[in-house]
């Protein structure tokens, strides 16, 4: 699939950007939460599940999931704390992290999970 992407600031159709595929998680608790396919890709092997076009997490293993989602959290903040505190040793500075952080990625999927295993439903994707 492509998209035309507006150019500059007249929103003239510049050119078109290749998109692969896009998950689209979805539950009756909450809204639908969508991800480019690397990123889904990254948080389904997190959960420890093989990237698949469609699936099914069943509210018995939400909160496993959860805390695969949260232990994935974890272990980014604390590599990018320890990368600082070498730095910091070293009498240099790490630059501001660039683009979106697994919190800011993972917080929706996990509230999904959160609300989706407090009511009882599935949450589904590629269906």
């Amino acid at each position: 699939m492509t998209l035309g992407l507006p150019t500059g600031r007249h929103g003239g159709m510049g050119r078109r950007v290749e998109v692969g595929m896009l998950y689209k998680f979805k539950s009756k608790a909450a809204g639908d939460v969508i991800m480019m396919g690397p990123q889904g890709d990254a948080m389904l092997r997190a959960l420890g599940r093989e990237p698949a076009p469609q699936g099914i997490i069943e509210p018995p293993v939400m909160l496993d999931a959860i805390t695969r989602l949260q232990a994935a959290i974890a272990a980014d903040e604390a590599e990018r704390a320890e990368a600082e505190r070498e730095a910091a040793e070293s009498g240099k500075t790490l630059p501001p992290r660039q683009g979106v952080t697994p919190r800011q990625r993972l917080w929706p999927m996990i509230e999904m999970l959160r609300r989706a295993q407090a009511e009882g439903h599935p949450v589904v994707w590629g269906v």
